[in-house]
């Protein structure tokens, strides 16, 4: 059963002066399914288009940022809806209980001169106000059941640990079990114990309610700890999707290929090969692969054909010319 799906979405940031026009091309052509009950990982350096492709999973599209063109749909009880034609008024109905956000930093959710009980019941009486009779009960029982002491009510957001703040964000963020939660880097900022703890908080709620995940974040080793699938952006485009066991062991885009060789192995001390160059600037892409610029493969027809995205065995896709040959 499919949660949500992407079809042929185009997101750009425009931005205009006296004299010029800038559109930023930020998510160019962009589909996916995320199927229900799963974690879904989108993975790519800084700047590739992850946060901006949860931003309109989320139906956040505001200017500059125009959706140009595609759908984002979400499955409901009664069939399912196209996110991007909702109202204001609509797409705070469905936010928080149907779907719900994770951001990369707590204090972008936490008022730092109010208490942690006090956002709770600002966020419940404004969002499950039949709660608030016993408000105080159902946070306690919620904080309890996900190993938080309630101690943490009493306190301000200064007060508590950045792993903690976190918890506690994401404790907001799933206390009305949505079925559908975007998570925009989780555990940036946060040292390994701490990380580890966050991620299997995550993986306690997911299973607990049976919700969706849709995890945004550049560290690959945080994919391979908790996702089922993991998509890979570069530039705005998709380079490949598969799930996560086989992304690992069989990736065939030289980019996810180098985001992987990255990460650290236990006892090899052998040095960590980054990506050459840097990612292009979206307002002027490369024509062709994207990728072609720092791509140690790189052939002509790179440089001027856009590489189709195909699925070259089930349930792994690839945007590669080298995968796919145009006479091939």
């Amino acid at each position: 059963m499919i949660a949500a799906e992407v079809q042929d979405l185009r997101a750009y940031y425009t931005t205009t002066t006296s004299t010029v026009q800038r559109t930023v091309h930020a998510v160019d052509d962009v589909s996916l399914q995320i199927r229900e009950g799963e974690v879904y990982g989108i993975a790519g350096e800084s700047g590739c288009g992850k946060t901006t492709l949860l931003k309109v999973l989320l139906g956040m599209v505001s200017p500059p940022l125009k959706v140009v063109s595609g759908s984002v749909r979400y499955r409901v009880a009664d069939g399912s809806i196209d996110v991007l034609k909702l109202s204001e008024q609509e797409l705070r109905s469905i936010r928080w209980s149907v779907v719900s956000y994770i951001p990369q930093g707590s204090m972008h959710v936490l008022n730092p001169v109010r208490k942690i009980r006090d956002t709770f019941a600002d966020f419940i009486a404004a969002h499950r106000p039949d709660w608030v009779a016993r408000r105080d009960e159902h946070v306690r029982e919620y904080l309890a059941e996900l190993g938080l002491p309630d101690s943490v009510l009493g306190a301000y957001p200064h007060q508590l640990s950045g792993g903690m703040r976190q918890r506690v964000t994401i404790a907001l963020a799933t206390i009305l079990a949505p079925s559908l939660v975007l998570a925009d880097e989780p555990t940036t900022a946060l040292d390994v114990v701490v990380q580890r703890g966050v991620i299997q908080l995550l993986q306690d709620i997911r299973q607990r309610t049976n919700s969706t995940l849709v995890l945004v974040t550049h560290d690959m080793g945080v994919h391979a700890n908790l996702a089922d699938r993991v998509l890979v952006l570069y530039a705005g485009q998709v380079m490949e999707e598969a799930e996560t066991t086989e992304l690992f062991e069989s990736p065939l885009h030289p980019y996810t290929q180098y985001l992987i060789r990255s990460l650290p192995k236990f006892a090899d001390r052998a040095e960590r090969v980054s990506i050459p160059g840097h990612p292009p600037a979206l307002d002027n892409p490369p024509t062709g692969c994207r990728f072609h610029p720092r791509c140690p493969y790189v052939m002509d027809i790179c440089r001027s054909v856009v590489p189709p995205l195909i699925e070259t065995r089930s349930d792994h896709r690839v945007a590669c010319h080298l995968v796919n040959p145009p006479n091939g």
